[in-house]
């Protein structure tokens, strides 16, 4: 049994070069909600380093609300934004001898993208347009995961273990009480249910059956470091494999 761990990291917080040794693929921020060319740089040498897999994580043209604040674009501008981000990171990652291998939308414009099917195929064709051999990290039973797999992408369903669910598998949103998991213990119990019995306890007590393929943990969160050591040897000591999806 195996699990792929990944952290959105790139937005500016201290602690991504410590991520980089506990988690086995990266979401590196595209400048548009956070970061820029010099923290993609580092952050994707810190990957190589740690040979994990690098993926974009591009957002609304939103820096001002950290691209959670919700916004209605065309799918062409949608194409548009994600290309212009892909192409950004791509650059960096070549010159800096690596290779990018997936895609996961940050914020607004993924939980958006997990309900609305016109904001999700507009998603998965910038990136088939783009390199339609990226993978595409979507919320585990939303529109985005479906529009990968219609476009002919590989369809990368993540969980997370910091977040509070809705009894219909989406995330409880973060200006509701409970949204993020601060206790440790919680989200270790999370991963491994994830993980071993492929479902998650919703905020309402109602169980949801969800398909985990990759982990996420925020990278900004406040208990991210230690949430990460600690998942992983949990996951160890259930004889869980980390590695990133091949």
């Amino acid at each position: 049994m195996h699990i792929d761990l990944n952290a959105d990291l790139g937005e500016g917080c201290d602690n991504d070069e410590q991520l980089l040794t506990l988690v086995s693929s990266a979401n590196i921020a595209c400048g548009w909600h956070a970061g820029d060319a010099n923290t993609m740089r580092q952050s994707v040498r810190w990957a190589i380093r740690n040979h994990v897999a690098i993926g974009a994580h591009p957002s609304f043209p939103d820096r001002e609300n950290f691209g959670r604040s919700a916004m209605n674009l065309s799918p062409e501008e949608i194409i548009s934004a994600m290309l212009y981000q892909l192409g950004a990171l791509d650059a960096i990652v070549r010159a800096e001898g690596g290779r990018m291998v997936h895609v996961k939308p940050h914020g607004a414009l993924y939980n958006q993208a997990a309900r609305d099917p016109v904001l999700a195929h507009a998603i998965c064709s910038a990136i088939r347009t783009f390199n339609p051999e990226l993978a595409l990290f979507g919320l585990a039973g939303s529109e985005l995961i479906s529009a990968a797999k219609q476009a002919g992408l590989t369809a990368i369903e993540e969980v997370f273990a910091d977040r509070a669910y809705n009894a219909d598998g989406s995330l409880v949103s973060r200006t509701l009480p409970g949204a993020m998991i601060e206790d440790e213990a919680q989200a270790i119990a999370q991963t491994i249910s994830f993980v071993k019995d492929k479902q998650v306890t919703a905020i309402d007590g109602s169980v949801v059956k969800v398909n985990a393929q990759t982990v996420c943990l925020h990278g900004d969160g406040a208990h991210a470091l230690q949430f990460a050591r600690q998942i992983r040897t949990r996951l160890g000591s259930e004889h869980i494999a980390i590695r990133a999806p091949s």
